[in-house]
């Protein structure tokens, strides 16, 4: 059996690749709602090439509240394999390739969405197409689960619940191998409100759970001399360092500030521009809600110490990061901090910690727009044993359990984990610039979860 799986998928590495090349095509980064698309056009449009594979492929397919596509083999499902196919927004000048152009160069497949999560997600239904398409007997029923809102609080699921059970057993492929059984526990907050001047245009971050590597600035009213001399020159050969670009515009100056992408729940190997760029800009104009903000976000400082939020278990460390940050000409300001922490502290804990300080710090207003508890399942129950038999077998190492901070799709699912898809310490460029999956993953993705169909179904 091991051997026709891998040879049914590695005989049709082109035709995955190329239903991958089609749903990467497709920017589906959510927007605004519309008729029959709760998460944006594009998100819908996804979802129905998706329900277009699985229609061809033979599966019994369904769609939830025009959020949701399920794609049935068998009756009764036992087994639940949940991927996303919505987005993080791709900047093309930062990209070596058209990011909504699945690009092969030296067997890396670049595109956006090509590890989080579609690369994966056609994977999965590739997997049970062998199955299928093999003959292997199964006892219990399958179900893949499509969404189209993980990158932005998985509102997705909530409509799914809505009308539909979850499989007792899932997992996801939106996170790494061996076995993720433990995720930190998450908050975002989103604060607004306003400056009390007008000197300052800023624009930094995309989304709320990524680093941004730029953040630009207009000031109005000063020399850009007066810019160049506040710019605290990197120390020789500092790789963590923003870099700056300095330029007349008009009657203000353009300030650019560049670093380096990275996951919020990882900030450590990025490097934060919006929080350079914030530093500077204190610095300069010295209006006090930036001032504050600035303190409270230190540049370089990623573990809420601020806060005195820093505190570290074996699920991890604390990460606190300003993701976003927009102030527009008359002095508005809104921004999103993302906080991930470990299973010794409550999400009540964090909330007390942080929204009073910056209250009290910046006079800004604060909403909770996501906060959820760490997410933990034993490594002794079955499915968790299933899952790394089935990995030791195939890839021939060791399987063990992992936490991370980074929330998966199953956070809120009891008894969920992921399996796949990023592997070791290799860096995806995961919600940055130059996204990829190598061919070879892929399609060893495939037969690791048409190994793990089998296992929990067969």
């Amino acid at each position: 059996m091991d051997e026709k799986i891998q040879e049914f998928i590695y005989s049709r590495k082109d035709e995955i690749v190329n239903d991958l090349a089609e749903l990467v095509a497709i920017p589906s980064v959510r927007d605004e709602a519309e008729r029959g698309a709760p998460f944006g056009a594009e998100a819908k449009r996804a979802l129905l090439k998706a329900e277009e594979y699985c229609k061809r492929m033979g599966f019994n397919t369904s769609m939830i509240g025009d959020a949701v596509l399920c794609a049935d083999y068998g009756d009764d499902p036992e087994l639940g394999i949940l991927a996303h196919l919505d987005v993080v927004p791709a900047l093309e000048d930062s990209w070596h390739t058209n990011p909504f152009v699945l690009t092969e160069k030296n067997g890396a497949l670049f595109g956006r969405g090509a590890i989080d999560d579609k690369g994966p997600a056609m994977a999965a239904l590739w997997a049970l197409n062998a199955v299928k398409s093999l003959g292997i007997p199964l006892k219990k029923g399958v179900r893949l689960i499509f969404g189209t809102d993980e990158e932005n609080g998985s509102k997705d699921l909530e409509i799914y619940k809505q009308n539909a059970a979850f499989p007792p057993k899932v997992f996801t492929p939106d996170g790494s191998f061996p076995v993720i059984n433990i995720e930190k526990g998450m908050l975002r907050v989103r604060f607004s409100g306003t400056t009390g001047g007008n000197s300052l245009e800023f624009r930094g971050g995309s989304a709320p759970n990524a680093v941004s590597d730029r953040a630009k600035a207009i000031l109005r009213g000063v020399a850009s001399s007066r810019v160049q001399a506040a710019i605290i020159p990197p120390l020789e050969d500092d790789e963590n360092a923003a870099k700056f670009t300095v330029s007349e515009r008009g009657n203000g100056v353009l300030i650019s500030c560049g670093g380096r992408a990275a996951h919020a729940s990882t900030p450590d190997t990025g490097i934060n521009a919006v929080t350079g760029l914030l530093d500077l800009v204190s610095r300069i104009t010295g209006e006090e809600v930036l001032c504050g903000l600035s303190r409270l976000f230190p540049f370089g400082e990623n573990d809420g110490s601020a806060f005195g939020l820093n505190c570290e278990n074996a699920s991890g460390a604390l990460t606190c990061v300003l993701s976003t940050l927009a102030i527009t000409p008359g002095g508005d300001i809104e921004g999103t901090v993302d906080v991930r922490f470990p299973t010794c502290v409550s999400l009540q804990t964090v909330k007390e910690k942080l929204i009073p300080v910056i209250r009290k710090e910046t006079t800004l207003e604060c909403e909770v727009i996501l906060g959820e508890e760490p997410h933990v399942v034993p490594r002794d129950t079955e499915f968790v044993k299933q899952l790394l038999s089935v990995y030791e077998r195939v890839e021939g190492e060791r399987g063990q359990c992992i936490a991370i901070g980074g929330g998966t799709y199953v956070h809120n699912i009891e008894g969920g984990v992921a399996f796949g898809a990023e592997r070791g310490d290799t860096d995806y460029h995961m919600h940055g610039a130059n996204e990829f999956i190598t061919v070879d993953e892929l399609l060893k993705d495939a037969v690791l979860f048409a190994h793990a169909i089998v296992e929990v179904c067969g």
